[in-house]
């Protein structure tokens, strides 16, 4: 791959695809992306304030030659298979945030799953845990 990237780059980048796939990326969302990189102790340290930049790079090789296919492989090949569950929790975090799926962010959720080797159960689970954090009274 032309591109080498750290393992909390690689993160943020699956993060603002799960956002952008369905062709949208909005405040909200990137706040989301902002809050959970100043929280979780895998991004302890990564440099918060290159978020924006880190993004705009992400969106740049998804638009460019790369496409997907390309930025899914960069993603992979940045994390250690430790990280593969975390990277793929992430994604489902930022997709159900606002409390839909889409039939491009399930697609995109599926192709990350193949990207990063994981299993049907370890994705199930993650799944039912966004949805119970997400679900109204």
């Amino acid at each position: 791959m032309t591109a080498s990237v750290t393992p909390q780059e690689a993160l943020v980048y699956t993060m603002v695809i799960a956002s952008a796939v369905d062709r949208h990326m909005s405040d909200d969302e990137l706040g989301h992306i902002g809050d959970l990189v100043k929280t979780l102790p895998v991004f302890s340290t990564f440099d918060a304030n290159r978020l924006l930049d880190v993004a705009r790079e992400c969106n740049s090789l998804v638009s460019g030659p790369l496409g997907l296919d390309g930025v899914l492989l960069i993603i992979r090949d940045a994390l250690p298979a430790r990280l593969h569950d975390t990277a793929y929790a992430l994604a489902v975090e930022v997709s159900a945030s606002d409390l839909t799926l889409t039939p491009e962010e399930l697609r995109f959720l599926s192709r990350l799953r193949d990207a990063l080797s994981l299993d049907k159960l370890t994705c199930a689970a993650l799944e039912r845990s966004a949805i119970a954090r997400y679900r109204k009274a």
